[in-house]
């Protein structure tokens, strides 16, 4: 059982480093962050920042993006399919009228009788 974790860990660890290692900066999303200067790299040319030039993220821009970064997936938009039925609302207690059938809810008792707090005997 031994040799077949060995070069399984090994082959996961060496297939994370190389894919670390050769990540491509260019596919990284455009933002703006920390300021940095346009320092390359002495041997290949490249340039050693991710951001080289960017401005500084301030602002109301920055603010507004910031505060609304998590909205597409945090915020609840609840909508009722029935709600587009309704016509018009009565108020409280009463049901709306709405496109379609009119429900009609009559009160549980129509009529009742009088009980007497001293009935004579």
């Amino acid at each position: 059982m031994k040799p077949f974790w060995i070069p399984t860990i090994v082959a996961v660890a060496v297939g994370f480093i190389a894919s670390t290692a050769l990540a491509n900066p260019a596919t990284l999303p455009e933002h703006p962050g920390y300021p940095s200067k346009k320092s390359v790299s002495p041997v290949t040319g490249q340039s050693l920042a991710n951001d080289a030039g960017k401005p500084n993220a301030i602002g109301e821009k920055a603010l507004r993006e910031a505060a609304s970064f998590d909205d597409d997936h945090s915020v609840q938009n609840l909508t009722d399919p029935n709600n587009k039925r309704i016509l018009k609302y009565e108020g409280a207690g009463v049901l709306p009228k709405v496109q379609g059938p009119q429900i009609k809810i009559e009160p549980p008792v129509k009529e009742a009788t009088k009980v007497n707090a001293s009935p004579e005997k």
